[in-house]
């Protein structure tokens, strides 16, 4: 299978701006996440995708590849489905920026089963142990079928009962693989769609165009940074030497 992965980094970030170059230990937050990438496959096979300069010197300053998009994407997918134009692939596995934590083990694991399943959308899932993690607006959780294809996505606490309590719910790992084709499509839409745009989610553009999402169960170890506070959380835990792969 023909993969590569791509790492978009947007400086513009709503709730964290500037994020992919703040230093954690030293380190910008986008090289971390390329690190832990290329532990898994080939440093050829990954790319940062950025529409800032500042994020490109610092990729080229590392020998990054960077491919360079437009500032008007409305999502890290869509900017994934620009780079579409340049890198030939049949598949494209997307590992989000502020994934400074990323285990490489997840990533094998995508690449893998993108060797099974070739023409599908695929997305990561872990369970939730922390009720604090379910109770978060700013983690998607998510609800699947027996076979595992996506069935909803929400910032809400899902799935809930009568009595709102915490019971046993799943949150999304920001790794996907994308078949061309699906792609192709979801950046023809000029917008986002109603639940992309109400729940802040672009994987639910999918859905809403008749895509099935297949997810697949990776580990628990990713923090995604989206607030002063979960940068504080990512230090804690490298200076605490946590994460060893």
């Amino acid at each position: 299978m023909n993969y590569c992965v791509i790492i978009p980094a947007r400086f513009k970030s709503t709730r964290l701006p500037g994020k992919p170059l703040i230093n954690l230990a030293g380190i910008p937050m986008v090289i971390r996440t390329y690190k832990q990438c290329i532990k898994a496959c080939p440093a050829e096979k990954v790319y940062v995708a950025t529409d800032d300069v500042r994020i490109k010197e610092v990729c080229e300053l590392n020998n990054i590849q960077v491919v360079m998009t437009s500032s008007s994407c409305l999502t890290g997918t869509d900017r994934i489905a620009e780079c579409a134009n340049y890198i030939d692939a049949d598949v494209y596995i997307n590992v989000q920026g502020d994934e400074p934590l990323f285990n490489p083990d997840d990533l094998e694991r995508l690449i893998s089963y993108t060797e099974k399943y070739p023409s599908e959308i695929l997305n990561g899932y872990c369970e939730i142990n922390d009720e604090s993690l379910y109770r978060s607006g700013s983690i998607p959780k998510v609800v699947f079928r027996p076979d595992g294809r996506l069935l909803y996505m929400s910032r809400s606490p899902i799935p809930s009962n009568k009595e709102q309590s915490f019971e046993k719910a799943w949150r999304q790992v920001c790794a996907y693989a994308f078949p061309k084709q699906a792609l192709m499509d979801f950046s023809r839409v000029s917008e986002k769609t109603n639940l992309e745009r109400i729940e802040d989610i672009e994987i639910l553009r999918f859905l809403e165009l008749g895509w099935e999402v297949r997810m697949l169960e990776l580990s628990s170890d990713s923090v995604a940074v989206d607030t002063p506070k979960d940068v504080q959380r990512v230090e804690a835990i490298l200076e605490e030497g946590l994460k060893v792969y």
